[in-house]
C-alpha cells in the first residue's frame, strides 16, 4: 500500500464521482447549525499537480476534469464542483486538482472538525505541510482503518466518514467490511461514504452486496461505468460509491446528475450507471 500515489490517477473520472458525492453529501450536513466530524481514512497528499510526471504519464484528468473544464452546460452540483477545483488554480489553468480533503476543507465550517490519515510517508509530510495547521484540522501520519476507532462517535453525535483505500492488494476489500462493521457499533447514525474502483477483481465485485449486510438501515449505491477493460481484463472501467445512511435528498440528486455524467464521461457506447438505494 505504501507503494500506491494517487496522483497518478488525480482528477479521473473516478474522482469526479467520488468528490461530487462527497460535496453533496457535505452540503446536506452543512443545512442543520450543529457541528461535525468528518473523518478520511486515507487522505492523500490534499492536492496534486496535473502537469507534474505521475499525472501526466496517463493523463487520466483528461477523461475526467478536463472533459468538464470548459464546459458551459454543467448541472448545477457539476457546477459547484467545478468551482471549487477552480478556486485551486487561481491562475485560470487547470494545473492542480484537490484531493478530498482539499474539497473538505473548502466546504467544513469553523466549527467542524476534519480528521485525516495518510500512511505514505511523502504524502503525508504534503499534507501536513498544506492542513496542518489549519483551524479545526488534525493531521495523523496513521492507519486510517485502525485510527478510525478512535475517532467515532464524534462529541456532537453528527459525522462523515470518508474511506477510499488504493485497493491496490486483496486485504483492502475486508479491512473496508470489517473496518464499517466496527464504526457502525460505535456509530450508528454516522453517514460513511465508500468508494470503490469497477475492476476485474472478485472483491471489487462482491463489495457492494457485502456494504449492504453490513448496513443498520438505509444505503445508496451509485456507480459510474465510462470505460472498457483491456484485452487482459485490467483497467479501471468505472467506481461506485456506496453511502451507509445517505442524506435522503442524495437519490433524487444523483438520479439528475448520472445520465449528464455517463453522456459526458463515456469513453465508449455501453458507458451506463446504476443507482440503487434502500431507505432508512
Amino acid at each position: 500500500m505504501l507503494a500506491y500515489r494517487h496522483a497518478f490517477h488525480a482528477g479521473n473520472h473516478a474522482d469526479v464521482l467520488k468528490h461530487v458525492v462527497l460535496m453533496l453529501v457535505l452540503r446536506y450536513m452543512n443545512q442543520k447549525d450543529k457541528p461535525y466530524r468528518l473523518v478520511d481514512t486515507h487522505a492523500g497528499a490534499g492536492g496534486y499537480s496535473l502537469e507534474g510526471r505521475y499525472a501526466q504519464k496517463k493523463g487520466e484528468f483528461e477523461q475526467g476534469i478536463g472533459r468538464l473544464w470548459s464546459r458551459d452546460d454543467l448541472p448545477p452540483a457539476i457546477a459547484d464542483y467545478v468551482e471549487r477545483v477552480r478556486s485551486f488554480n487561481p491562475e485560470g489553468a487547470l494545473e492542480q486538482y484537490p484531493g478530498s480533503p482539499a474539497f473538505a476543507h473548502m466546504l467544513l465550517r469553523e466549527k467542524d472538525q476534519l480528521r485525516l490519515f495518510e500512511l505514505h510517508p511523502t504524502d503525508h509530510r504534503i499534507l501536513e505541510a498544506y492542513l496542518g495547521h489549519a483551524k479545526g484540522v488534525e493531521v495523523k501520519n496513521a492507519d486510517g482503518f485502525d485510527g478510525l476507532k478512535g475517532m467515532l462517535p464524534p462529541p456532537s453525535r453528527r459525522g462523515v466518514v470518508l474511506m477510499d483505500p488504493s485497493y491496490e492488494g486483496h486485504g483492502d476489500y475486508a479491512r473496508v467490511v470489517a473496518t464499517l462493521r466496527d464504526a457502525l457499533q460505535r456509530f450508528a447514525e454516522g453517514v460513511y461514504v465508500v468508494w470503490y474502483p469497477q475492476v476485474q477483481k472478485v472483491e471489487a465485485a462482491q463489495l457492494p452486496k457485502r456494504l449492504e449486510g453490513v448496513a443498520p438501515k438505509g444505503w445508496l449505491h451509485a456507480r459510474l461505468t465510462v470505460q472498457q477493460p483491456d484485452s487482459q481484463g485490467f483497467g479501471l472501467a468505472g467506481s461506485g460509491v456506496f453511502v451507509i445512511n445517505p442524506p435522503y435528498t442524495l437519490h433524487d440528486e444523483l438520479l439528475a446528475l448520472l445520465p449528464w455524467l455517463v453522456d459526458v464521461l463515456g469513453q465508449y457506447d455501453q458507458a451506463s450507471y446504476l443507482l440503487e438505494q434502500r431507505p432508512a
